[in-house]
């Protein structure tokens, strides 16, 4: 089987509404832990009430404390604003009051104001300002800032490409059990690239991710057992990886799941089962599940035969340039 790597949806998402933004990380803007001092200033009050939805509440709390110099309350206001909790949503104001918070040096805040910068909101897009402004997060220790520059040197985007720097990065996360930070140093361990080639430690990068629950971790882990590489051949393990993946609505796990019940490889072959598994996956575009699928509709394996299903299926397919259908 030739191995294959799940490339991960590219969003961010921020207290329940989306991002776009060329990162492969879900981020959520970040509301501070309470120390003493916001305790006794009344943060832990504003944020008690925004917790429980009571928006009024928190916004009265929190743009007196903002307006006194607090950064925490500060940051508070630019999330109201940037989701419009509570006020009109004004990203041009959730900005403001980001960046108020964020050259106090709180990090929760320099780490929101470099995702607007990288998606163009509330201020003009410039990765190169979304850069500094996710360093200075990450030098303060915020995880997600850090994953983000190590994306962003990876990727070339804000920051001049430098695989070993993203590497370094991905590492510092990867060690605090961020499972996405993990799926990409195993990439790059794969490829050779920041990092000295190395399967074994790919396959224990994604063994990691994989138990946290991760469903690209899981469908690669399962391609690299079924290629050997990295660790011992094992198809039976293959397919439980797949399984668990494909549970998870992976397409591509579909796909592999049912090229394993299909084949009878690792586990019992099952026509059937194969054909479910290649419509979940055909079903969510997947092309190589939709040229199968349309396979088995042709020749009335799994499926009551149907030449007319057939071709719209392998049509599909081969609309989306998969060379197996033409």
């Amino acid at each position: 089987m030739v191995l294959t790597v799940s490339r991960i949806s590219q969003q961010r998402r921020c207290r329940g509404r989306r991002f776009k933004a060329a990162t492969v990380l879900a981020i959520l803007v970040v509301l501070g832990a309470v120390s003493p001092s916001l305790a006794q200033s009344g943060y832990d009050t504003a944020k008690a009430a925004y917790d429980k939805r009571d928006f009024a509440a928190a916004l009265k709390l929190a743009t007196g404390l903002a307006d006194d110099g607090q950064a925490a309350a500060q940051n508070l206001l630019g999330i109201m604003y940037e989701n419009g909790e509570g006020v009109k949503l004004d990203a041009v104001a959730a900005a403001g009051w980001y960046r108020k918070a964020a050259v106090q040096g709180y990090s929760e805040a320099q780490l929101n104001l470099g995702v607007l910068y990288e998606n163009g909101e509330g201020v003009e897009r410039d990765l190169s300002k979304a850069a500094e402004w996710y360093l200075r997060a990450a030098q303060n220790g915020q995880l997600l800032a850090q994953f983000s520059i190590g994306l962003m040197y990876r990727e070339g985007r804000g920051l001049a490409r430098n695989d070993r720097e993203a590497a370094r990065w991905f590492k510092r996360v990867a060690q605090r059990g961020f499972a996405i930070a993990q799926i990409n140093l195993a990439f790059m361990y794969l490829a050779g690239e920041g990092v000295p080639r190395d399967d074994r430690e790919a396959v224990r990068l994604f063994r990691l991710a994989a138990e946290r629950g991760h469903p690209v971790a899981q469908n690669n882990l399962g391609l690299l057992y079924a290629a050997g590489r990295g660790v011992e051949r094992n198809d039976e393990m293959a397919v439980e990886y797949f399984r668990h993946a494909a549970n998870q609505g992976l397409a591509n796990a579909q796909l592999n799941l049912a090229k394993a019940l299909d084949a009878g490889r690792g586990v019992r072959g099952n026509y059937i089962e194969a054909a479910k598994w290649y419509r979940k996956a055909a079903e969510q575009g997947e092309p190589e599940a939709q040229y199968r699928l349309g396979l088995m509709y042709r020749d009335g394996r799994g499926v009551r035969q149907n030449a007319g299903t057939a071709e719209q299926w392998l049509k599909r397919a081969a609309d989306q340039g998969f060379t197996g259908a033409r």
